[in-house]
């Protein structure tokens, strides 16, 4: 007898218990991604730069003042010769040397943005016009900017540098594809013969 009631108070008390431990995690919101501050719709990237999901050597710092140091742009994790895709679309703005290293700039379509690439063996010219996506050069051997080869990628609002992770959305920062997980301890709903069984 006991046991039957403890039974019933158990399966009572379980959907309040789940209710009162789950909601908080069913309400939060996800870390917000910082917005582009831009005059027109913002542009939202469709790929990284390199690979499929790369590692962040390091991330954005944004210096205090213009001039103070600081990190203006993230540096990516890649293997010499790996391609380069722009993230967005828009239009090549430069395609060259700059101080021994290759630079691509892409003019985000629609938007005061412009994305930075570097050290990158070009296979673009200024002027040409790049879908999300689109291979826009190759990383380079070259330079001592990280530990190991890397691509520096930046995003400028005319001459205001900006956290260019912040031009991809949630699910491309979030690295994988959503799982649903089982929820312990809550019955399985009974197959309908069974639930009409005498």
């Amino acid at each position: 007898m006991r046991a039957k009631r403890y039974g019933r108070l158990t399966t009572a008390a379980l959907p309040a218990v789940t209710w009162a431990v789950l909601t908080p995690w069913a309400w939060a919101q996800p870390p917000p991604v910082p917005a582009v501050p831009s005059p027109g719709a913002p542009a939202i990237g469709r790929a990284w730069p390199v690979g499929g999901h790369p590692v962040v050597l390091r991330g954005w710092e944004p210096p205090a003042t213009v001039y103070g140091p600081g990190h203006r742009g993230v540096d990516l994790a890649a293997p010499a010769g790996a391609p380069v895709r722009a993230v967005a679309a828009g239009r090549v703005s430069f395609a060259g040397r700059v101080a021994g290293r290759g630079v691509v700039s892409v003019e985000l379509s629609g938007t005061d943005l412009r994305t930075t690439y570097e050290p990158v063996r070009a296979s673009v010219r200024k002027g040409d016009e790049v879908a999300a996506g689109e291979v826009v050069g190759a990383v380079e051997p070259t330079g001592a900017h990280c530990a190991v080869t890397c691509l520096h990628w930046g995003l400028l609002s005319g001459r205001t540098y900006l956290d260019p992770l912040s031009l991809l959305p949630p699910w491309l920062l979030r690295g994988g594809p959503s799982r649903l997980l089982p929820v312990l301890g809550v019955p399985l709903p009974r197959p309908a013969s069974a639930a009409n069984a005498p």
